[in-house]
């Protein structure tokens, strides 16, 4: 994973709306066979040439959430960062991801209520110009006080 910021946490007291951080991800077949065992979604259009190739996507896909994931590292490690609750996310699959695509997650500030702690999150994935996920989250942010 290439990250475009170091990891860490951005407390409630200094988040501007307009903020935005991102990371990129390669997705390896590893990738998806190891998220497959971990999630025990073994759906055949993520593991078997012959049963993806017969189907609308025409090859094989990474399994949704596993990209959507990329989010929950975004938001976890960089923005908000550590000691981040989430409270919330939806999510629209608007693309396929295939093995050997490079997905970018970006998280961008879009509202903040100090007085709750909690930010509103505009998300999404993207491989290259295609958005393939987009969605929104609310968050609990870490603060000083």
């Amino acid at each position: 994973m290439t990250q475009d910021f170091t990891p860490g946490t951005i407390y409630l007291e200094d988040l501007e709306v307009g903020m935005s951080r991102s990371l990129k991800k390669v997705v390896t077949d590893r990738d998806i066979e190891m998220f497959a065992e971990v999630s025990t979604d073994h759906n055949p259009v993520h593991l078997n040439d012959d049963y993806a190739n017969a189907t609308m996507f025409k090859g094989r896909i990474a399994h949704g959430m596993l990209s959507a994931g990329l989010i929950s590292a975004v938001i976890g490690e960089q923005l908000p960062g550590h000691g981040t609750i989430y409270l919330g996310q939806s999510l629209k699959f608007t693309a396929p991801v295939r093995p050997g695509d490079e997905v970018t997650a970006t998280v961008t500030v879009t509202a903040i209520d100090p007085a709750k702690r909690r930010v509103t999150l505009e998300t999404h994935c993207a491989v290259g110009d295609t958005v393939v996920i987009k969605g929104e989250a609310q968050v609990l942010a870490p603060s000083r006080g």
